[in-house]
C-alpha cells in the first residue's frame, strides 16, 4: 500500500511564530526520500499553514505526486489552474475547524461538482473527492466526474469502544468495495496513526493511505525520516 504524507502541520508550526523555519518543502523532501510516494497540502482559504509560496516551490521540487487538498470555491479553482498539482481533493472547509470535520457533502452539490470537476480535468488535473463512508455520497462522487475517493476514516480512528471501532471498519471496507466497484480509485485517511492503521491497510481496495499529523507528531520527537519509515513498515505487514 502506498503513503502520501501530508506535510500541512510543518507549516502550521512555521506559521505560529510567523517564522521561516520550518520549511514545509524540506519536509516534502525527507518524506520522498523515506520512501512516501505523495506529498499532500492543504491551501485553506485563511491561509492558516500552507501559503501559495509552498505550494510553487512543491510543484517544482518533489518527484512524486503532488496532491493539492482545497474547497471548492473560484479562488481555489484559480490556484489549482496556475500550479497543475497531479491531484486536487475536493474537501469541505469551514473557517472554525481544527481540521477537516467530515466528508464533502456530494448529493447536494453535485450539479456544483460537475462543472467544477470538469474545469479541473480540462487542466489535466486528476481530481479526487474526500468522501464518508456512505455508498449515496460515493455513487454522488462517480456520477459528478470524480477519478478516485479519499474515504474519510475519522470516525473509525475517534471510536471510543472496540465494538464501535469494528462497525466503522466494516463500514468503509464495504465503502471501498463498493467504490471499486463503480471504478473509482480508492483512498483513504483522516485521524490515522501508528496504532490504529494496520486493520485499514488490510482492505485490498485501498490503494493509499494519507496520514500527516501522526507522522510530524511522531517525527518531533524521531525525527521525520524515521516518522515515515515506521509508518510505511506498518503498511507493509
Amino acid at each position: 500500500m502506498k503513503l502520501a504524507v501530508n506535510i500541512d502541520h510543518i507549516a502550521t508550526l512555521r506559521q505560529a511564530r510567523a517564522a521561516r523555519e520550518p520549511e514545509p518543502v524540506l519536509a516534502a523532501l525527507l518524506a520522498e526520500q523515506a520512501g512516501a510516494s505523495g506529498i499532500v497540502c492543504h491551501l485553506r482559504g485563511d491561509r492558516r499553514h500552507i501559503q501559495e509560496r509552498d505550494l510553487l516551490l512543491l510543484r517544482k521540487v518533489i518527484t512524486t505526486r503532488l496532491n493539492l487538498e482545497m474547497a471548492t470555491t473560484e479562488e481555489m479553482l484559480k490556484v489549482a489552474k496556475e500550479v497543475k498539482p497531479d491531484v486536487v481533493s475536493l474537501v469541505p472547509e469551514s473557517p472554525e475547524e481544527v481540521t477537516t470535520q467530515g466528508g464533502l457533502e456530494v448529493i447536494s452539490q453535485k450539479e456544483h461538482l460537475t462543472s467544477y470537476i470538469r474545469e479541473l480535468k480540462k487542466a489535466g488535473i486528476t481530481v479526487s473527492i474526500f468522501v464518508d463512508a456512505h455508498k449515496n455520497q460515493i455513487k454522488a462522487c462517480q456520477k459528478a466526474g470524480a477519478d478516485l475517493i479519499e474515504i474519510n476514516t475519522g470516525k473509525y480512528a475517534d471510536a471510543r469502544t472496540e465494538k464501535e471501532r469494528q462497525a466503522y471498519l466494516t463500514e468503509v471496507r464495504q465503502a471501498a468495495v463498493f467504490a471499486r466497484s463503480l471504478g473509482l480509485e480508492v483512498h483513504a485517511g483522516h485521524g490515522l496513526d501508528y496504532h490504529n492503521v494496520q486493520p485499514i491497510v488490510e482492505i485490498e481496495e485501498i490503494s493509499e493511505l494519507s496520514i500527516g499529523f501522526a507522522i510530524i507528531a511522531r517525527a518531533v520527537l524521531a525525527g521525520l525520516t524515521q516518522a515515515v519509515r515506521e509508518m510505511l513498515e506498518l503498511l507493509q505487514k
